[in-house]
């Protein structure tokens, strides 16, 4: 069975580099998290078994593309469930079909990964608890050159706030581009917000995340031929100083 069943092939699943956010997608989203059901997504966790507590997704890579970043790291964080979020139909597909396939030729592994088609700058709440995440990935998005189109950014400072609502204090949010601009804009958005911290280089260095940020995805590995740059900056999730004062 596990010889039988092959890869989908990229070239049947290509659509645009990328897609409009503002646009009125037709999307599946829980009223609240609780509301979510998970089992399409991890049939191995989900219900959880007797006697087990019930896991939940803890890595979120938000506009995953074609799925490198997770299906690299499956395997070394094979406790942390993992969930891709794509708002292309054809690339969600994809990769659903890219993790169904190796789950039958790898059987025990990637049953910690999935894909959802989903619009993280709408609806991420309605899928995640307060501090539910641990990482969250935001690999070569979309640089909107133009100004009038940096509103669609996916680091705001709007979006920040929900961001940090979702990841648990002592989580890291990752950002890595070829654009230096738009290096420049992700920076200065996070260092201006109160409820994040940047690491240092050999903090990041030290990330065992890191080295699939950097050379996992479909991106990163044509950055890599071209000889481009690529800029990376890591944020550790702190305790409100304003709470914590209080």
């Amino acid at each position: 069975m596990s010889e039988e069943v092959k890869l989908p092939q990229k070239r049947y699943y290509r659509q645009r580099a990328h897609a409009n956010p503002f646009s009125d997608h037709q999307l599946d989203y829980p009223a609240k998290p609780e509301d979510m059901d998970w089992t399409r997504h991890y049939p191995e966790y989900y219900p959880a078994k007797e006697g087990q507590e019930q896991k939940k997704v803890e890595f979120a890579d938000i506009g995953c593309g074609y799925g490198g970043l997770l299906i690299s790291m499956a395997k070394e964080f094979p406790d942390n469930l993992m969930l891709g979020m794509e708002i292309r139909t054809k690339v969600e597909d994809y990769v659903y079909e890219r993790i169904k396939a190796l789950r039958v030729q790898e059987p025990g592994y990637y049953q910690n990964v999935s894909i959802m088609r989903m619009n993280a700058m709408k609806f991420l709440p309605n899928f995640f608890e307060k501090g539910q995440l641990s990482k969250m990935f935001f690999l070569f998005p979309d640089p909107h050159f133009k100004q009038r189109k940096h509103k669609a950014r996916i680091i705001s400072p709007t979006l920040l706030a929900e961001y940090a609502y979702a990841l648990r204090v002592g989580g890291v949010l990752y950002t890595i581009t070829d654009v230096k601009d738009l290096h420049e804009w992700m920076v200065k958005h996070l260092d201006d917000h109160p409820l994040f911290e940047r690491m240092s280089d050999e903090e990041c260095e030290k990330d065992p995340a890191v080295p699939h940020v950097r050379e996992a995805t479909e991106e990163g590995k044509k950055v890599a031929r071209n000889q481009g740059d690529k800029y990376l900056a890591c944020y550790r999730r702190i305790e409100d100083p304003f709470y914590s004062q209080a």
